[in-house]
């Protein structure tokens, strides 16, 4: 770099404004430096190494990618270009905020993956990374990269499971104008009820960790209100959380057994929840967290007049209670691909966690009878060899009244992955729930709706319920036009239900059912992760069940 410096000597007026030019230059020449380029092949020193020096975070580069890479030649199309200059980038400020570092603070491994799963988890995405890319003068320049999706939805939207469709058309914008905000107007017809609905949410209101949710929706048979303003822990290493939620709902509730209702009546619902939270922060690997909260909850239920069978209308109930909560967490996490989704990057939580939550309601106080409101919860994850992982929680609710458990659920799940090669899985799953002295809303239900594939929805219902599915899944490399990516299922389900429940008729044992599939994972959109296609065969068939049951469902995992 060249620098000419030219005076005037006869234009200065004295000795006195000569040297004090000059002391002037020789101050620019003493403090310049000429800017060097840092040089890309250098090694950075480790993570471990860049701790223990102190480093700290240098410049934080966002590179926000579009939906396509016109750098690759089979995304560059007219169509694809289209769709990038119709779609709003999610904002740098937004991909910023959601960072747990800053430059000028202490360099940390820890707070890049977290950082990294944080953005993984906006549906906003398709995919997230942070990786520092230079060192020096003890500071570390960042890249942090992130994949756009298509959020918004306006369409028509077809689901068939257990035998029932589900259709509806909706406008939905999950990131509009790239603010992380979601909008949405739509309506659905299902197999309970129709419903109109709008809502509003945004998990990072005025740039802050506030989640705030609004929700309203006419129903067919009711209405549904619902208000959240929540600032949860949103890392392992936040200190406070709190929220208030307000909830109200007014519909046709309905009992199944073999597939049919079986009874209805209404149900007049409001629900009411306030919380502050404290931690202490990730110490040596672990989290403790402490909540305290009050909660209001009303149930009041009326006869259906347009319901001509039998009824046990349930028992009105209100509870206003305060409640305390600790909870433990172990941070341990990995990252794998091709396990629940195809092709993306999947976040597994591999460590221990117990959750602890009780809570009274004093007659004295406004509830309709005492009783102790309990939820206790644990899991944890494990790698028993080098390509297979086992996930294991479990959750037990419950209340108890003059010495007696009451609507009780213990609720078990094991998820085991095998994998045998980079497109090859085996996956199963056992899941069981046991209920003690249930509220005759609560109904344990098996079907084609939660795991019994080759029967219809809500086939069985019990006090109990366990099932046992097994998956071949395929993971192709197939990727059709540059939208979907494609995988293949062979699977078996078998289970059954147990218990004498109000209105349902005695269980039939254990039920069968074998077939196979197509999943199409969404690569382009934030909506519905996994298209299931399957053709399900039910082993035991009895009357009125179909000897091939055809399903399509979006689900949030293959």
């Amino acid at each position: 770099m060249a620098v000419e410096w030219r005076v005037n000597w006869s234009r200065a007026q004295s000795y006195k404004q000569q040297a004090t030019f000059i002391l002037i230059l020789a101050w620019l020449a003493l403090t310049w430096r000429p800017a060097t380029a840092a040089n890309p092949d250098e090694p950075l020193p480790s993570d471990a190494e860049l701790e223990q020096s102190g480093a700290v975070f240098g410049d934080i580069e966002i590179d926000n990618k579009n939906v396509f890479d016109k750098a690759d030649p089979k995304d560059n199309k007219a169509l694809f270009r289209l769709a990038d200059r119709l779609h709003v980038r999610t904002r740098r400020s937004v991909i910023r905020h959601q960072l747990l570092f800053r430059s000028g603070d202490p360099y940390s491994r820890h707070a890049i993956e977290e950082s990294a799963r944080i953005l993984r988890a906006d549906r906003y995405f398709y995919d997230a990374t942070i990786e520092p890319v230079r060192y020096h003068d003890g500071k570390v320049d960042v890249l942090v990269t992130t994949r756009d999706v298509w959020t918004l939805d306006p369409g028509f939207n077809f689901g068939r499971s257990g035998g029932s469709n589900s259709t509806g058309v909706s406008l939905q914008e999950l990131n509009i104008f790239g603010t992380g905000s979601a909008v949405g107007i739509g309506h659905k017809s299902a197999v309970d009820r129709s419903e109109s609905s709008v809502s509003f949410a945004n998990s990072h209101a005025f740039g802050t960790w506030t989640m705030v949710s609004l929700n309203y929706a006419q129903l067919s048979d009711g209405v549904m209100k619902q208000a959240v303003i929540n600032s949860p822990f949103y890392s392992l290493d936040t200190h406070y959380a709190g929220g208030v939620v307000a909830q109200a709902n007014d519909q046709v509730d309905h009992l199944y057994d073999r597939g049919n209702v079986i009874d209805q009546y209404h149900d007049h619902a409001v629900f009411a929840q306030a919380y502050a939270g404290w931690s202490a922060g990730l110490n040596n690997g672990w989290v403790r967290r402490w909540s305290a909260g009050v909660t209001y909850d009303e149930r009041r239920f009326d006869p259906d007049p347009n319901w001509a069978g039998p009824t046990l209308v349930p028992q009105d109930r209100r509870f206003l209670y305060p409640w305390i909560r600790f909870d433990l967490v172990q941070d341990r996490y990995v990252k794998l691909e091709n396990r629940d989704q195809i092709g993306r990057t999947e976040d597994f939580s591999l460590g221990t966690y117990a959750t602890a939550r009780v809570g009274w309601a004093d007659s004295a106080a406004g509830s309709s009878r005492s009783a102790l409101l309990f939820m206790l919860a644990a899991g944890r994850g494990a790698v028993p060899t080098e390509n297979s992982t086992v996930l294991m929680t479990s959750v037990f609710t419950g209340r108890v009244e003059d010495g007696s458990l009451r609507n009780g659920v213990l609720d078990a799940a094991i998820r085991y992955y095998l994998q045998q090669s980079k497109n090859w899985l085996f996956f199963s799953t056992v899941h069981a729930a046991n209920g003690w002295r249930l509220d005759i809303e609560n109904q344990l239900l098996l079907g084609g709706d939660n795991g019994l594939r080759g029967y219809p929805l809500r086939y069985q219902d019990g006090t109990g319920r366990g099932i046992v599915s097994v998956e071949e899944r395929y993971f192709t490399d197939w990727y059709p036009f540059r939208l979907f990516r494609v995988g293949a299922a062979v699977f078996a389900d078998a289970g059954r239900t147990w218990g004498n429940a109000p209105l349902a008729a005695p269980g039939l044992g254990f039920l069968e059912d074998a077939g196979f599939g197509l999943r199409f994972g969404n690569a382009r959109s934030g909506f519905g992760n996994v298209v299931h296609v399957d053709v399900a065969f039910p082993l035991h068939t009895q009357p009125g069940i179909d000897k091939v049951q055809f399903l399509i469902q979006t689900e949030a995992s293959f």
